[in-house]
């Protein structure tokens, strides 16, 4: 008798829709297994983010959020580390970033001060989870385009779903700096909302920092090594601080990421023109 679910296949069904040459259940691999033993582990953050916001543990539930940004980022690294990349991962991956970087964030920064905005508050964090969920249905779609010219691939079109999950959460920074989340602060905060739905959901080129390569200059090694360290030694020791600021360096970066955009276009289209 046939289960409710069908067989795990990470690369799609077998011949004739059976798990193998002989319909017989074949054994996964542990590379296949690992990616989405990550992604999963980045959901239970995500959730347990929320589940410490509704218990006023405010702090830990930011850092739960982060902690499920981490370990989105590792598990696509880790699956082609190990070459255990899978239909079923990009899938599982996919879905889990609309809880950690939609649902999570919006749910904890509603329970923090959203909710003194009433209900402007709380359509602010709809369109927020909404927006990040356009966001990464429109990725899927942009990595099937093979239309798409070369040196686009280095820029995301709009900014990236950790990223905003990120940037969403700095009225939670300010909030340990000091800032009480009193009616007015809390409008405020809505409108910061939508503004980060908006870059979400934008056509804003943000450069990607792909085209880095994976080797640096001799000379840089020891500078690049000073500076995580002494990031991390901030982020320890002044955390609110430092992700405040580093959310300002972000959102100053923007612009510029633009700009580089804007050089690049024309001078392939420059190129493009001299070609024909």
């Amino acid at each position: 008798m046939e289960g409710p679910f069908p067989p795990f296949e990470p690369d799609g069904p077998g011949d004739n829709g059976k798990s193998g040459s002989n319909g017989r259940l074949r054994d996964i691999p542990l590379r296949f297994v690992l990616p989405n033993i990550i992604t999963v582990l980045a959901i239970c953050a995500g959730m347990t983010g929320v589940r410490l916001a509704f218990e006023g543990r405010f702090d830990d539930a930011v850092l739960m959020v982060l902690l499920a940004a981490l370990l989105d980022g590792l598990d696509g690294r880790v699956a082609r580390l190990v070459k255990g990349s899978s239909k079923f991962g990009a899938e599982m991956d996919s879905l889990a970033d609309i809880v950690n970087f939609g649902v999570a964030p919006a749910l904890v920064l509603y329970v923090f001060v959203l909710d003194e905005a009433g209900s402007l508050g709380w359509i602010a964090a709809l369109l927020y989870a909404i927006a990040c969920g356009l966001r990464l249905a429109r990725f899927n779609v942009m990595m099937e385009n093979r239309d798409r010219p070369q040196w686009q691939g280095a820029y995301f079109t709009g900014v990236p779903a950790p990223a905003g999950a990120f940037l969403v959460l700095l009225p939670v920074y300010l909030g340990f700096l000091g800032i009480e989340p009193d009616s007015y602060y809390a409008s405020i905060v809505s409108c910061y909302t939508l503004l980060v739905a908006f870059l979400l959901v934008s056509n804003l080129p943000v450069w990607s920092g792909k085209t880095l390569g994976a080797r640096i200059p001799r000379a840089q090694v020891i500078p690049l090594i000073l500076g995580v360290v002494f990031y991390v030694a901030m982020l320890a020791t002044y955390t609110w601080l430092t992700l405040t600021l580093s959310v300002l360096a972000y959102l100053a970066f923007l612009p510029y990421s633009l700009r580089m955009w804007r050089k690049q276009a024309a001078r392939h289209a420059r190129e493009a023109e001299q070609s024909q």
